[in-house]
């Protein structure tokens, strides 16, 4: 299996997981995610797997400037019900990244380590997304601007003939190269852009 070369420069996040650490599943309950796990989670490396990988990376640094993040201990709310749009797709990254599920997750043990009733759809919430602490109440709202990183005009032109199957080989993998190219621009040239992810 090989990725695009760019996904190595992806920044990464590092989480503290209490339930790994008293299953014996990482060494003091540390789990690094990398953009490689987003990918094989969705099947495809996309301009909306890199926005909700990016603005949960972002969201967590604002609410844990000072100590590792706490997997399971993280509850996300989406504005749009989890069938609009692409609400769905960003949440299942969310959900790798911080534990979180509505009622499908982790059910504990006596009382500890509970992944259920984290993630919330149809939320009354002053943007896109928004991320809260549960043991402090500090919370982030985020919002994805893909725009700010246009995709390649040549794109416009070679979608249309691969969608209806009139496109050469040559053609195919350019539209492909051009696609994980605004995908590499997103994650690494933009981690840091903060009209890309606002954070507020």
């Amino acid at each position: 299996m090989s990725f695009p070369n760019f996904f190595d420069e992806v920044r990464t996040l590092t989480l503290y997981d209490p339930l790994a650490e008293f299953l014996g599943a990482a060494e003091d309950g540390l789990i690094e995610y990398t953009y490689h796990d987003a990918v094989k989670l969705a099947g495809h490396s996309c301009p909306t797997i890199a926005g909700a990988y990016l603005a949960t990376l972002k969201a967590l640094e604002r609410l844990y400037p000072d100590a590792t993040p706490e997997r399971g201990a993280i509850k996300v709310s989406f504005r749009e019900h989890a069938t609009s749009g692409v609400t769905g797709v960003m949440a299942n990254i969310a959900t790798l990244l911080t534990g979180c599920t509505h009622d499908t997750g982790f059910k504990g043990l006596a009382g500890r380590f509970d992944r259920r009733n984290l993630l919330f759809f149809s939320a009354a919430i002053g943007g896109e997304m928004q991320f809260e602490r549960k043991d402090n109440g500090a919370s982030v709202i985020a919002a994805y601007r893909p725009e700010q990183v246009p995709s390649d005009p040549a794109m416009k032109e070679l979608l249309p003939l691969i969608l209806a199957g009139a496109a050469s080989p040559d053609q195919g993998a350019e539209f492909g190269r051009l696609w994980q190219e605004r995908v590499r621009r997103i994650l690494v040239e933009n981690v840091d852009n903060p009209a890309l992810v606002v954070l507020s």
